[in-house]
């Protein structure tokens, strides 16, 4: 396996996306990314699957003084995930979990008024649905999404990540209807490391390639194309030829 296997995040959705064919242009799948890194990726996928892209907001509770190790997550409805054994192997107090806990959810809300604004949320009822980011490390962040969109009533979940450590993939085997990692290298250490190219996604970039899915135009429908031939048919004028030219 190369040290880096995948160039940069579009890249990887690229390939993700080849892994994923099978739910092509289906109207019951909808893919969610899980911001930020994961939007990049999931742009990829989502576009070539011509299906619907918008995010699923996860918050990591990263551990006081080394925010990106996670200790758990936070995800929209309330659903709390929390890695109870790494928080005592690091003498975490519970008041401590209570402050990180607090501040992720209002960047939680603030992300959520940022990237939706006006827009209406795609509906996930019995829907397939597809959540993506950038790499698995621990898996909390992921594990949190999925607890939460159970309470949505989708129909399947699909968990799909360019890399992921593997006994993160494993764990979520149990969790998600299907699991899909391309890489699981061994030792994992970072998601980071397996990108020669990994700058920090903005919110800016979110929000524009989030504008870039939802204003993407999709083909007219056999139906609505019908329709419209109607309606040309309707209006049209019959014209009476004036033969006495061609006598």
């Amino acid at each position: 396996m190369p040290t880096k296997p995948f160039r940069d995040r579009r890249e990887a959705g690229q390939r993700l996306a080849r892994a994923l064919t099978r739910y092509a242009t289906r109207d019951d799948v909808v893919v969610l990314a899980l911001p930020r890194g994961g939007v990049p990726v999931a742009f990829e996928v989502a576009d070539t699957l011509r299906v619907p892209l918008d995010v699923f907001l996860v918050r990591k509770l990263g551990a006081p003084g080394h925010p990106e190790f996670a200790i758990g997550a936070i995800a929209a409805g309330g659903v709390r995930v929390l890695s109870e054994d790494v928080i005592a192997a690091l003498g975490i107090p519970p008041a401590v979990v209570e402050q990180i806990a607090a501040r992720e959810q209002l960047e939680l809300e603030r992300r959520d008024k940022a990237y939706h604004g006006d827009r209406p949320k795609p509906p996930l009822r019995a829907k397939t649905v597809i959540v993506i980011d950038d790499g698995l490390a621990t898996g909390s962040t992921m594990e949190a999404a999925v607890s939460a969109l159970r309470q949505h009533g989708v129909a399947r979940i699909v968990v799909a990540a360019p890399v992921g450590a593997a006994d993160s993939c494993h764990r979520l085997q149990a969790l998600a209807d299907e699991v899909v990692c391309l890489e699981t290298p061994e030792p994992f250490q970072a998601v980071g490391r397996w990108y020669r190219a990994f700058d920090q996604t903005t919110d800016e970039e979110v929000t524009d390639l989030l504008r870039r899915a939802n204003s993407r135009q999709t083909p007219a429908s056999p139906a609505a194309a019908g329709t419209e031939i109607d309606r040309i048919r309707a209006g049209a004028v019959v014209l009476q030829e004036d033969t006495s030219a061609y006598r």
